[in-house]
């Protein structure tokens, strides 16, 4: 085979691979949100059975687990067995099935529980029995439809706050920078959480990995995958404060130098995975557009550059 096509064909399943990883990423981040904002009718509903077609089963619990049942004949007895495994985080169910299928199966799953039918389609065997003709029908063209879908989306973006007073603008703004701030860290952890299901096999290969080790914290990325920290906080009187969540290491780390900080570990353990150093004249052009250590130092001190509290 020629060696130009091998390589294209070989550029063409690396594209491949990283935009199937891409879409995983985005696709378990959606499912997370679905899941996360239905929390509470889950669990209320005791959990549901989403496919239950034989082979096939489906069910999530009401701690937002999935059981999964497979189905095979043994080769050896000739025999039918059933295996059922417990599905526990977002990323193995979008491994497994189409996200597209499992939110129909949702869809499917609470109309059943609530006793409602589906929903009526125009077939030629319905509308026949309407007595309505295939050629008295319409539906939207799909500028019609994206025209409404996009009119749906922007109803439900923030709108324009107002005051009538100084004082009332400030409470506004106030509530709001609180309300960002809660977003802001939600969204930090899940980015967080998401780099943690995917290294996990690749960190078991390491073991622990030391990414920060100071007086007053230690950051590690553990073999399981998940980061762990302990901080020395300023008002805690000498008492260490463990952070083994997302959503807690996010309230003293800023996930950017979460990720920084790890590369500069991985590469001072393993020098010949990063790039080579410039040599001493682009540490001299460094220094000069970003300023001595001495100059850094004093600008922490000053508070002008102060990390995360």
């Amino acid at each position: 085979m020629d060696t130009s096509r091998n390589s294209m064909l070989g550029e063409l399943a690396g594209d491949a691979a990283m935009e199937r990883a891409d879409f995983l990423v985005q696709a378990t981040d959606q499912f997370r949100k679905f899941l996360e904002a239905n929390r509470d009718r889950i669990e209320e509903l005791g959990g549901l059975t989403l496919i239950d077609e034989e082979p096939d089963y489906l069910s999530i619990a009401p701690d937002l687990t999935f059981r999964s049942r497979t189905r095979f004949e043994d080769p050896d007895t000739g025999e039918w067995v059933s295996e059922t495994e417990v599905i526990e985080t977002p990323a193995e169910i979008i491994e497994l099935y189409n996200p597209a299928d499992l939110y129909a199966s949702f869809g499917e799953a609470a109309k059943e529980a609530a006793g409602l039918e589906g929903e009526p389609t125009a077939t030629d065997e319905l509308l026949d029995t309407a007595g309505i003709a295939p050629e008295e029908t319409f539906g939207l063209s799909d500028d019609e439809a994206y025209a409404r879908a996009a009119d749906d989306w922007a109803a439900a973006q923030n709108v324009v706050l107002d005051a009538d007073s100084e004082e009332g603008a400030a409470q506004r703004i106030y509530d709001l920078a609180l309300e960002f701030q809660e977003r802001s860290q939600r969204s930090e952890a899940r980015l967080i959480e998401q780099f943690e299901e995917s290294v996990q096999k690749l960190a078991g290969r390491l073991g622990d990995l030391i990414v920060v080790d100071d007086e007053d914290e230690r950051l590690t990325l553990s073999s399981d995958g998940h980061f762990k920290a302990e901080v020395l906080p300023e008002d805690s009187e000498g008492q260490w404060r463990t952070l083994s969540e997302p959503e807690a290491i996010v309230e003293y780390y800023d996930p950017t130098d979460v990720f920084g900080d790890l590369a500069d570990a991985l590469a001072e353990a393993y020098p010949a995975i990063a790039p080579e150093v410039e040599g001493a004249a682009g540490e001299d052009a460094g220094d000069e557009a970003f300023g001595t250590e001495d100059d850094i130092a004093a600008e922490d001190e000053s508070g002008q550059n102060g990390s995360r509290p």
